[in-house]
């Protein structure tokens, strides 16, 4: 445990205070890893403090007649060394009357009430204004609505209600996944301009229902609802309702239900909608808006709401399911408690926590969240600068002021007249300079390697398309690509009815004519024998025609070499045209790999300075573990003219199981949604070094084209231009 120092230079602000709790005040006790903590409510306002038992006994005993300095010394003597210091006194007392909770008498309970409302007021406007992409507009107050609805949906809100409701979701489930291609088809569709008016209709109404489900949950178990809104998530409006009435719920379950419940009721939702789209007809308004329910009710309640990273409902209930309350706050104090006992070596930081698991839980929460923010800010400049660019040019700006600049600023002023420095303020700046010329040293002057990686598919330079013989059935597939194959082994076997029916109609006519001819010569009739031997000699050649196109029916090898392209067997059954293709026949001797790069990325290409220095291959079937002594080198890039949407191979698409975005209306999911550059690479030594090297032809492959070595700054200011670019429409 960290040493604290147990005196404060400011103690005499309030040594001979009196305070005490209001009178309204109510508290609950709850229980987090064994420990008992109490939670401090003000109805009136709504605003909650979580108290240990520590901290709870010195506010007890502040009673309006004590001073803050006598019951500090009657906790000095109850608990000893686990007694609050005198900082942590004065930020407790700091924090319970900025949060209306805490009275003192030495100024008139009206101005006190009068003053931190117009506190509270100015921070709400400074929260809204740093959260511009999330902030709040409270529209009325829903109690009345919910002590309604709650006697409805009591019955339901058990531990049957819980079972069926997940039998019900789990039949929805199992209704809609029969039919996964229809519904992945329905989402271009859905997400098209001709339907976002209906989606955000539905979307609204969804988390309407949503927001219900808390109030209601909350109301069940004696909580109050004192607001709902609506709060603009990126200019973009979604109801919430004011369910923190819960925090004060002794249970932690009855606190992780009203949590969930907002996404039970949207779940729900879904559900039904999915049971509806599943027998509803295509086309019409009422099944485009049941998948419009049960698009928005799904995916947005498991990567937003259930998301634990963001303040949300999934946030709530991780840190009822982890007994870990304020978990972002007190993630955030844990990282500044190891910067400045690890970094800056103050020796009066104090953790947030004193216990090891809850430690190690915080520290991991906070980095991921770090990260997470960062991510998300990112991502979000990037879709509203794509859709709006000036709007999303000022939210980044402005976010990342609140998020980055001002933080920054906090920072500068505790270094510049932090009080915990008052001792090492010199070492701390001179640390700070340091690691501040550290970070431009390796992040702005010191070059790193520059890896710009790409996914190819193997091919052959030299290729045979295998085409459809004669209009028939797939009957049987004798050959699946990566088989080898010789020239003229059958690939596929076809069925052709028409042709059986016509070449027995042929024969018939023979046989008919054969005897014409015979009746003729006997009766020495030369005309009619002439004529029925012309005849004859047209029903041969239609027969020859008959029996060419039924031998093509058997699609033979052009040449030696591997067979790839799609896969035949995928079309047994399938009526085939003349000249439709089937596979290819590729020449395994021959091979290169060609790489899709996305146009916003490929600028280096263009120029001779910034070429890759070296190119490594990797088909995926080799794995990511492997040693770089397992790749095969690369060279001879030749690139395409121009960009294009025809990818090299399907296998490079979504729909291939590739990492590229295409169009699954057109080409068999080979085209993609934006034109890329196709580059052409051969494997060290040649394109004859063949499957040994590469693999077969049809496999992807992973590139690592290797760049000129440069800052990571600039590496990273290169990508992120390179995104904007590809992204955003000026």
């Amino acid at each position: 445990m960290s040493e604290r120092p147990t005196f404060s230079p400011f103690w005499h602000r309030v040594r001979l205070m009196r305070p005490r709790l209001r009178p309204h005040v109510q508290i609950t006790r709850q229980l987090y890893r064994g420990r008992r903590w109490h939670v401090v409510h003000d109805p009136a306002s709504n605003q909650f403090y979580r108290l240990n038992p520590i901290a709870h006994q010195f506010v007890a005993s502040l009673d309006g007649k004590r001073d803050v300095e006598t019951a500090w010394k009657l906790s000095l003597a109850t608990f000893g060394d686990s007694a609050p210091t005198q900082n942590e006194i004065i930020q407790l007392l700091s924090q319970l009357y900025s949060s209306n909770l805490l009275s003192v008498d030495d100024s008139p309970e009206t101005e006190q009430l009068l003053r931190r409302g117009r506190e509270r007021v100015r921070k709400r406007i400074q929260q809204q204004a740093i959260g511009i992409m999330y902030f709040r507009i409270r529209l009325f107050n829903p109690d009345r609505l919910l002590a309604w609805l709650e006697p409805v949906f009591r019955p339901l809100l058990n531990r049957w209600g819980l079972l069926a409701w997940a039998l019900f979701v789990g039949w929805a489930v199992a209704s809609v996944l029969p039919q996964w291609e229809r519904l992945t088809e329905g989402f271009d569709t859905a997400i098209s301009p001709a339907n976002w008016p209906w989606l955000i209709v539905v979307f609204v109404v969804t988390k309407a229902i949503h927001e219900l489900g808390h109030g209601i949950i909350c109301k069940r178990f004696g909580g109050q609802v004192p607001e709902m809104g609506v709060m603009m998530l990126v200019m973009f409006p979604a109801p919430y309702v004011d369910a923190s009435a819960a925090w004060g719920f002794a249970s932690r379950w009855q606190r992780m239900a009203v949590g969930a419940g907002g996404m039970i009721f949207e779940l729900t939702i879904a559900a039904a909608a999915a049971l509806y789209w599943v027998g509803g007809g295509p086309g019409e308004l009422a099944t485009q808006l049941a998948y419009n329910a049960m698009l928005t009710a799904s995916v947005s309640t498991v990567l937003f709401n259930a998301n634990p990273l963001m303040r949300f409902d999934g946030y709530y209930i991780l840190a009822d399911l982890l007994e870990v309350p304020n978990l972002m706050q007190r993630a955030q104090s844990m990282l500044k408690y190891l910067m400045q006992k690890h970094v800056y070596r103050l020796k009066r930081a104090t953790p947030p926590s004193t216990i090891r698991s809850e430690q190690g839980i915080l520290v991991v929460y906070g980095i991921a969240a770090l990260a997470y923010r960062i991510f998300l800010f990112i991502s979000i400049t990037l879709f509203v600068m794509g859709k709006m660019f000036a709007l999303g040019l000022v939210l980044a700006v402005w976010t990342a002021a609140a998020w980055f600049i001002i933080p920054v600023g906090g920072f500068v002023h505790w270094l510049a007249a932090g009080p915990a420095l008052a001792e090492s303020r010199g070492r701390a700046v001179l640390t700070s300079l340091v690691l501040l010329a550290a970070g431009v040293l390796l992040l702005g002057v010191i070059p790193m390697p520059d890896h710009r990686r790409s996914t190819g598919i193997v091919e052959s330079e030299s290729h045979f398309g295998v085409f459809a013989g004669s209009d028939g059935f797939l009957a049987a597939v004798h050959k699946r690509p990566g088989d080898a194959v010789a020239r003229g082994e059958p690939i596929v076997t076809m069925e052709s009815p028409e042709l059986e029916q016509k070449l027995v109609q042929v024969h018939s006519a023979l046989d008919e004519v054969r005897t014409e001819e015979r009746r003729a010569l006997n009766q020495k009739q030369p005309a009619a024998a002439r004529a029925a031997q012309q005849r004859l000699e047209v029903f041969e050649a239609n027969l020859a025609q008959i029996r060419e196109r039924i031998a093509a029916l058997v699609v033979r090898a052009p040449c030696d070499g591997v067979v790839a392209g799609e896969d035949p067997s995928r079309r047994v059954g399938a009526y085939l045209r003349r000249g439709e293709p089937i596979c290819q026949v590729l020449d395994p001797a021959q091979l290169r790999v060609a790489a899709s790069i996305d146009q916003a990325n490929a600028a280096w290409l263009f120029d001779p300075r910034a070429g890759p220095e070296e190119v490594r291959l990797r088909p995926r079937s080799r794995g990511r573990g492997l040693h770089e002594t397992e790749d095969v080198a690369g060279g001879n890039l030749r690139m395409a003219p121009a960009g294009r949407q025809e990818l090299p191979g399907a296998a490079l698409g979504y729909l291939g199981g590739g990492q590229i975005d295409v169009d699954p209306q057109q080409g068999e999911g080979a085209i993609s949604k934006r034109p890329r550059f196709t580059v052409y690479i051969d494997p060290a030594g040649g394109p004859d070094r063949g499957v040994a090297a590469l693999g077969y032809p049809g496999e992807r492959v992973r590139v690592r084209f290797t760049l000129p070595d440069k800052p990571l700054a600039a590496q990273w200011l290169d990508r992120l231009a390179r995104i904007v670019q590809g992204r955003v429409n000026i």
